[in-house]
């Protein structure tokens, strides 16, 4: 079975009327939305950072803000959301600024509430019953004097299907962390939050849904490459006169 044309242009139809007639309309595109995960933090790796203030992207955060920045300037979009925490604003400005945008900060996205865990070493927090938990069965984890994950995907869900009925046929942009955009990824493709930690999701990686009228199509997952595919061909180019040999089909 074929699959939906995976960028955001319009496609042109045509209907016959019973006179023979033949009338063509322009199909709208579908809402695009773009999650973006921040760059890395001297904390990334060793440490939960969480909601924890004054946590800024290092060099190396800086340079995947910018190149995520440098793979999306080739795409149409209209708007960039962030987290309201500095990683995640700092990865959206260097996007927004390439686009010429403002950063919109959407507290629906933030990062988990990790309550008593916020800054503690993953090595030890590694050890605890707790986290057998939140790696084993998600939906039932609860972080110390923090959220249930149950509860960070809903909120993420809700913030995201908000931008695109706020969006209809534009592409969006939402930087966010880890465990939300997994949450998300595993709400629209009809995952069970128990299995979300079967996914990765990079710095800097770009996730793609489409938003149809029938529903959510996965076009990108953690992708760190280039984006030039998602691009819309330009209007009324015309067609080669022969295909290359080499071409694949």
């Amino acid at each position: 079975m074929a699959q939906p044309a995976t960028d955001a242009q319009s496609d042109t139809t045509t209907d016959t009327a019973a006179n023979g007639e033949t009338t063509s309309h322009t199909a709208k595109p579908p809402t695009r939305l773009i999650l973006v995960r921040h760059g890395v933090t001297a904390h990334t790796g060793p440490l939960l950072s969480g909601r924890m203030p004054g946590i800024d992207l290092s060099e190396k955060g800086i340079e995947q803000a910018r190149a995520a920045a440098d793979r999306l300037s080739v795409l149409t979009i209209t708007t960039v959301y962030a987290s309201p925490i500095e990683r995640t604003t700092q990865t959206a400005s260097y996007i927004a600024d390439r686009l010429g945008l403002a950063v919109q900060p959407l507290p629906g996205v933030i990062e988990a509430d990790y309550g008593d865990w916020t800054g503690g070493k993953i090595a030890d927090l590694a050890k605890t019953d707790e986290w057998k938990v939140v790696q084993a069965a998600p939906s039932r984890a609860v972080f110390p004097g923090g959220e249930s994950l149950r509860a960070m995907q809903s909120r993420m869900v809700d913030a995201l299907d908000a931008v695109v009925a706020a969006h209809p046929n534009e592409t969006v942009v939402v930087v966010s962390h880890a465990d939300p955009i997994k949450s998300a990824i595993a709400h629209y493709t009809g995952m069970h939050l128990d299995l979300f930690q079967r996914l990765h999701v990079s710095p800097a990686s770009v996730t793609v849904f489409d938003f149809h009228a029938y529903g959510a199509l996965l076009v990108k997952c953690n992708d760190t490459g280039g984006l030039a595919e998602l691009a819309p061909e330009p209007e009324n180019e015309s067609e080669p006169a022969s295909e290359p040999a080499e071409k694949a089909s």
